[in-house]
């Protein structure tokens, strides 16, 4: 695959479960060597389109390729060159992290000399090996991730797909597992990466995709997407007695649209263009109008700032019934026949 080839490419997918049409003509493309970011509430659609991508379950309609494969018509091959993290560490409590990856290592079809050699590899490189003859029921939530992804990585896919892979952990874990997740990309893996944590999206993802109701909603960079929902804001608040008359007028020249006014807790949101430059002379005239600030702060949009104007609503944790999770069998290659529930 030439640099820049697209790596990930799907076109018009749709999908059905009964009623609910949990994928409306959906597209995405990941460059070779990114990672592209999948945001979008519960019920977008987020799983049904990892699990069509991962050759779990097939499409409606629509086209989808992974690494030059076709999901459909070439899934037996493409499953050799992709691994899959979900939601849920997806492996066996009661044996080691060895034996773990021993066990995906000879389901890949791994000779049983390369499995182990593969293993032990993987071990050292998550830092698991003075765990690694444990029973994985005595692992941390965070070694246990680790050892998740680890079993992802077994055959060395050119195609990662992680389903919210920082479900559940600790912001040091979390923190980890970006780190572990950056270093796979700059080895040249590209990553599909689902998540509701959004600070993630805009640390890891090289481009991000918003999907509700089964299409994309909106796409482009991190910076790209705040843009499309206004500049910088400049947030005051006055100490007690100010008032907020006096300090509109100071601000006002300043403002590139309606500012927001809390009066109960002295607070003044106002829309402004080149903030930093402009920040030496709002507090300036502030002061000459004798206005006392308890704070002040300039603000860039945020990704939860984009999920909400988009959506209407933040990022939810809780999976729904009408978009499995994938689960711990989404590990195993499938075969060409094999009943996927939905």
């Amino acid at each position: 695959m030439a640099r820049n080839d697209f790596a990930i490419r799907a076109q018009g997918l749709e999908k059905r479960y009964g009623e609910t049409r949990a994928l409306r003509g959906l597209d995405l493309a990941a460059e070779e060597g990114t990672v592209l970011g999948v945001l979008g509430p519960n019920g977008a659609g987020k799983t049904t389109a990892v699990r069509i991508l991962t050759t779990l379950i097939k499409p409606d309609a629509g086209h989808a390729e992974v690494a030059g494969l076709d999901v459909v018509r070439q899934g037996d091959e493409l499953r050799a060159r992709i691994g899959l993290a979900g939601q849920y560490a997806a492996v066996d409590e009661y044996l080691t992290g060895r034996e773990n990856l021993v066990m995906f290592g000879k389901l890949y079809h791994l000779p049983g000399s390369v499995a182990r050699r593969r293993a032990d590899e993987l071990l050292e490189r998550f830092d698991l090996t003075e765990a690694a003859s444990r029973p994985v029921k005595t692992y941390s939530g965070g070694m246990r991730r680790r050892l998740d992804l680890s079993a992802s990585l077994v055959i060395a896919p050119p195609v990662l797909f992680l389903d919210e892979p920082t479900t559940g952990l600790d912001p040091r874990g979390r923190l980890e597992m970006w780190d572990v997740i950056g270093g796979l990309v700059a080895d040249g893996t590209t990553v599909l990466l689902t998540t509701q944590y959004l600070e993630e999206a805009d640390q890891l993802a090289n481009n991000i995709v918003v999907i509700d109701h089964g299409h994309v909603i909106a796409q482009g960079t991190s910076d790209e997407l705040k843009t499309q929902v206004g500049g910088e804001r400049l947030e005051i608040t006055l100490a007690r007695g100010g008032n907020l008359n006096t300090a509109l007028a100071a601000l006002r020249p300043y403002s590139a649209g309606e500012p927001q006014i809390e009066a109960e807790h002295r607070h003044i949101v106002v829309p402004v263009v080149n903030g930093a430059q402009q920040l030496p002379a709002v507090v300036r005239d502030l002061d000459s109008a004798g206005i006392r600030l308890d704070d002040l702060a300039l603000r860039r949009p945020t990704l939860d700032d984009v999920f909400l104007t988009l959506t209407g609503h933040a990022a939810e944790e809780k999976p729904t019934p009408d978009e499995p999770s994938t689960g711990r069998n989404s590990r195993q290659p499938a075969r060409e026949n094999e009943k996927v529930t939905a």
